[in-house]
This record gives C-alpha cells, sequence and structure tokens, in this order.
C-alpha cells in the first residue's frame, strides 16, 4: 500500500454532514485533512471529501450556497479526486424524490435517488456489499467486510450507459436492504459510498486508505 501520509484533503463544509468524524477518520488514515468551504482551498487540495446527512434538496440548497457544484465539476474535469459519501453520493446523481418531491442533483450520474423499498426503513445498521472483483476501493477487504449505513433513500438502479469508448466503465458495488441498491461506485477521479466508511471500524478504515492512495 502506497503511504498515504501528507496528502491534502478537504471535507466540504456546507452545513450538512458528519464532517467531524470525517475528519478524525481521514487524520488516522494519514491524510492532512481541513474542513473548509473556500473554492480555493477545495480546488488545490488532493482529495475532496463531500459528506451529506439528511434531505437531498437541503443539501443540494447547502452545497450551491458554498459553490460546491462549481467546485465537484471543476474538480473532475481536471481529473481531480473527489469521495461523497452518504447523501455526499446520493447528491452525485440526476435527481432526488422525497415526499413526492423532485429535486435536481449534481448530475455527475443519471439515475434517481428514491425511498428504499423495504419491510423496515431506514435502513441502520452493519450490512454486507457485493464489490467487483477488480475493485479499487474495496482492495484487501473480505468478502464479508461490514459496512454501516443510514439512510432511507437509494439509486436503485444503475442507468449510465456502457461506453463503446476506451474509457473504463464505472465500478459500481451493491448491497440489499428489501431491495438491491446502489452502495458504491468507483468512476475514474469521482468514487462515492451510500455507507459511512467514517463509522465502519476497521474496514471503513481500510476503505479510506485505499482512496488516499490513489491521491
Amino acid at each position: 500500500m502506497t503511504n498515504t501520509t501528507g496528502k491534502s484533503v478537504v471535507v466540504l463544509d456546507y452545513g450538512f454532514g458528519n464532517v467531524r468524524s470525517a475528519e478524525r477518520a481521514l487524520a488516522r488514515a494519514g491524510a492532512e485533512v481541513e474542513i473548509t468551504a473556500d473554492y480555493d482551498r477545495a480546488m488545490a487540495a488532493d482529495g475532496l471529501l463531500v459528506p451529506g446527512v439528511g434531505a437531498f434538496a437541503a443539501c443540494m440548497e447547502g452545497i450551491r450556497k458554498v459553490r460546491g457544484d462549481w467546485i465537484v465539476g471543476r474538480r473532475l474535469a481536471g481529473g481531480r479526486p473527489v469521495l461523497g459519501i452518504c447523501v455526499g453520493m446520493q447528491v452525485l446523481f440526476s435527481r432526488g424524490i422525497e415526499h413526492g418531491v423532485e429535486s435536481d442533483g449534481l448530475d455527475e450520474w443519471p439515475g434517481t435517488v428514491a425511498p428504499l423499498r423495504a419491510p423496515v426503513v431506514p435502513h441502520m445498521g452493519w450490512n454486507t456489499v457485493q464489490a467487483p472483483q477488480d475493485s479499487q476501493l474495496f482492495a484487501g477487504l473480505a468478502e464479508d467486510a461490514r459496512f454501516y449505513f443510514v439512510h432511507s433513500y437509494a439509486v436503485r438502479a444503475w442507468e449510465m450507459e456502457p461506453s463503446s469508448s476506451a474509457i473504463r466503465a464505472p465500478k459500481v458495488t451493491w448491497a440489499t436492504h428489501g431491495e438491491p441498491f446502489v452502495a458504491a461506485v468507483e468512476n475514474g477521479a469521482l468514487w462515492a459510498t451510500q455507507f459511512h466508511p467514517e463509522k465502519s471500524g476497521d474496514a471503513g478504515a481500510r476503505l479510506l486508505e485505499n482512496w488516499l492512495d490513489t491521491l
């Protein structure tokens, strides 16, 4: 594993998300972490983490207020790594539907975040995932590794069409709670998880180290 010490990461502070727990987890993994909404600092960092807790629409409003939509878009246009967590993953899709109201997301991926159809909602607690064998994000983790989820909404279908070009297809990881849903995505410089790696113990720590290795 590459030495992650000294990699700079900005946790985007837009008013929604467990920024302190994310900061601590990244620091334990060896990163130099800063919590800020400053455009220049967020653009200059080796990695950007977009957290998220709460409602899709409210998170999008907060992101736009700090120009987070510009930050994410400009970083990805330059191939600069971005990691979304929980609602920070959900807002990367085209739209979210909550209580019958549809809101626009960042539209980095096509798809809809909709209510999770399960006997018990929210999906709260530990669950396993089904990751692709060549996943970088889950490298070194056992197939039965468990991660901590807290959510009532999810992306239930992967809608991006396969590319006929030389561009590598995204790696999509799935989990099941009542029905299958997207648990993580690796797509070039843009990675995301529906679960909380910062709350997922040793497995989550290894996953964050894997991300830091790519910076």
